[in-house]
């Protein structure tokens, strides 16, 4: 496939979904990224309302009176997109590929943060990892972000050979992130075993959300009748039977308990998760998942992770 042009995908994106994401989240990006950092501005008598956990103890005792600690946020954030290229996210049955998915998805997002004074770097993989964009600011930067992760990827040879090891991109995102950032990682995670524990290490330090990307008939096989599918990792071919109930019945079951392992792996890393088909809109998906992290952070105060399936809205 050729790739599409950052500068034109970026002015359309900003049309038809920066400018709609204006709108209905009015501006308020604060429930999809938070700074990391709190300096101290004042004390003062505690009241009522205030959260005893900000108590000063060592000002209490002295004035013989609760006080609590009052600060300042930084609101500066550093992002990055860990992106998966291997052959897999090549795939869409709908004229949309899980690739689109992430290059419009890290360019919506960027876009928002970078326009805000916040600096954005990638990473990518594709058979390896093929390369390391520092986080920094500008339009100039985000268009070679986009570029990179338009025109790079596992190519035909390096599929052939084998498959996918998230673990492999995870840790070297593990390795090069210093900073305390907010960690994107998108993938189709489909991969060799492993890279949980490697995520898991990842959302220790950094706050870290999975785009997990797919396409719907990863999960459903049509009535095609005999055809020749592929394996996108390896090239391997099968030759198939789908007028066959039994066996699209066996297809969806496998890919149903796929699903349910996928997500109970990605909970137990302790990350937030936002699923996103090629079928989806993509303005749609991130409303829903700034409402999800609102309504979580308001119940919960920001402990459990979130998992949204974008299609649905609805948290699993």
């Amino acid at each position: 496939m050729t790739p599409r042009d950052p500068e034109a995908l970026l002015r359309r994106l900003e049309w038809t979904v920066i400018r709609r994401l204006d709108g209905l989240l009015h501006g308020d990006y604060r429930t999809l990224f938070r700074g990391f950092g709190l300096d101290l501005a004042d004390l003062r008598e505690y009241q009522f309302h205030d959260d005893v956990r900000r108590i000063d103890w060592n000002v209490t005792a002295r004035m013989q009176t609760p006080y609590v600690r009052e600060y300042h946020e930084d609101r500066e954030v550093s992002a990055w997109f860990l992106v998966d290229l291997s052959g897999s996210v090549g795939f869409g049955s709908g004229g949309r590929t899980k690739r689109m998915v992430a290059t419009d998805f890290v360019a919506v997002v960027a876009r928002l943060l970078s326009r805000h004074g916040n600096a954005v770097g990638a990473m990518v993989y594709g058979d390896r990892v093929q390369g390391v964009i520092p986080a920094r600011t500008g339009r100039r930067h985000l268009l070679h972000m986009m570029q990179r992760v338009e025109g790079d990827g596992a190519s035909p040879q390096a599929r052939a050979g084998g498959g996918t090891d998230l673990g492999v991109l995870l840790s070297a995102g593990a390795e090069a992130i210093r900073r305390r950032s907010l960690v994107f990682v998108l993938s189709d995670f489909i991969s060799a075993p492993g890279w949980e524990r490697p995520l898991a290490r990842l959302a220790q330090r950094h706050e870290v959300v999975a785009i997990r990307m797919h396409d719907p008939l990863e999960s459903r096989m049509p009535d095609l009748g005999l055809v020749v599918v592929q394996d996108a990792e390896t090239g391997e071919q099968l030759f198939v039977d789908t007028h066959d109930r039994g066996f699209r019945d066996r297809f969806a079951k496998a890919a149903q308990q796929r699903e349910a392992s996928l997500r109970r792996s990605l909970a137990q890393a302790g990350v937030d998760t936002l699923e996103v088909s090629t079928a989806d809109s993509l303005a749609d998906a991130i409303v829903r998942f700034a409402d999800l992290r609102k309504q979580r952070s308001r119940l919960s105060g920001g402990a459990m992770p979130t998992h949204l399936k974008a299609s649905s809205g609805v948290a699993r």
